[in-house]
């Protein structure tokens, strides 16, 4: 297992910056999953850790040595790219054994290793079959197989399953996990895909545009977002993000929303992020955390019912407040056009400034 710190670093592509001022540790044997959007320089990331690319700024260290310089070959890591990249003329067994033969390892070794990792990868019936009849789904298990077998104290992995179906990404997600804890790896896995990275992930890190945001474990970025752009990004659908007007309800601070209704709130950090923006602040709750009621303290129209299985998205609200809400497929609702009552659960909610869309008042871990 190997420990793995980032300090300021960045990578320029001419004019182009793909990263900036990165910081981040990675511990021995932890899942790391870097996740945001296309572009956001995760994959940028992960080959300068592998390797493949060298920083413009800052330096890389594994177990406390710079590996700065130090080619691919010599820094101990396994790399799963979103393209397999099998030899397709080789059977199961000879792809899993490759690079175990290459190191010199003793055949009753590569014999037992390859017998393992087959079996964990539910490969064992597929050994003398050539690759190149093989679906692409098996072709990504074996590409993974290949690279974990020679046990690397880094295996990253680069949206590797991007290109598979569904059914077989929700197999592979705890295939990996348990590939994982077996070999007792540190694991970087990039991808896209929130849902990805919140199963499998010890912890996050969640880029947007070449910066790291936010660093946590999954349900701690989930439910402490430290900006907008994370609490938009995570959760299907994401956080609800409302405009309104903070205000003295008595002796009580109130979040005003006209005509949708007001909420009162006991986090008072929000008046002071409220003065930065003419007494405005964003207010945010997951759509799971509202509930309908007779006489909620929100009130908005109905615009769209999308049924989906056990759940109910309801879409409500108008262009400047638009919210989803996500109820029980069972659940009594207005047809479209009338108004719909809501709840907020208390503690639910977050606040964060108009203009830097930081979160106030309850914080998350942060960056690490």
């Amino acid at each position: 297992m190997t420990e793995i710190r980032l300090s300021n670093l960045g990578k320029d592509f001419a004019s182009f910056t793909a990263l900036a001022d990165m910081n981040m540790t990675i511990a021995d044997g932890e899942f790391m999953a870097l996740l945001g959007p296309s572009g956001c320089g995760k994959s940028t990331t992960m080959n300068m850790i592998a390797g493949m690319l060298e920083p413009t700024t800052g330096s890389i260290e594994f177990d406390g040595r710079d590996v700065r310089g130090v080619p691919m070959a010599r820094r101990g890591v396994g790399f799963v790219f979103q393209n397999y990249a099998i030899f397709t003329h080789m059977t199961v067994w000879d792809n899993l054994a490759y690079g175990l033969k290459a190191r010199g390892t003793p055949r009753a070794e590569v014999a037992r290793r390859v017998e393992e990792t087959a079996s964990l990868l539910q490969l064992s019936p597929l050994l003398k079959r050539r690759a190149s009849g093989l679906s692409v789904n098996i072709l990504q298990r074996l590409a993974i197989g290949r690279s974990a077998i020679v046990e690397p104290a880094i295996f990253l992995l680069d949206e590797p399953l991007s290109n598979v179906d569904a059914a077989f990404r929700a197999v592979m997600r705890t295939e990996l996990k348990q590939l994982q804890r077996q070999f007792k790896q540190t694991m970087i896995y990039v991808t896209h895909d929130q849902l990805e990275a919140m199963t499998m992930a010890d912890r996050i890190a969640v880029m947007d545009h070449g910066k790291l945001l936010q660093v946590g474990t999954p349900l701690d970025v989930y439910n402490n977002p430290q900006n907008t752009f994370v609490a938009g990004f995570l959760g299907s659908p994401g956080m609800n993000l409302m405009q309104g007007h903070v205000r003295q309800d008595g002796s009580s601070t109130a979040v005003d929303f006209g005509a949708h209704g007001s909420i009162t709130v006991s986090d008072t950090a929000i008046e002071a992020a409220a003065a930065k923006s003419d007494g405005r602040v964003q207010f945010g709750f997951r759509p799971e955390a509202a509930a309908p009621s007779q006489d909620g303290a929100l009130r908005f129209p109905v615009n769209f019912i999308e049924r989906i299985g056990s759940r109910t998205i309801v879409h409500l609200g108008d262009p400047d407040n638009a919210i989803k809400i996500i109820v029980a497929n069972q659940t009594e609702l207005p047809r479209v056009g009338e108004v719909l009552s809501l709840d907020i659960t208390k503690g639910s909610e977050r606040f964060f400034e108009i203009e830097s869309g930081q979160a106030v008042g309850r914080q998350s871990d942060g960056l690490h």
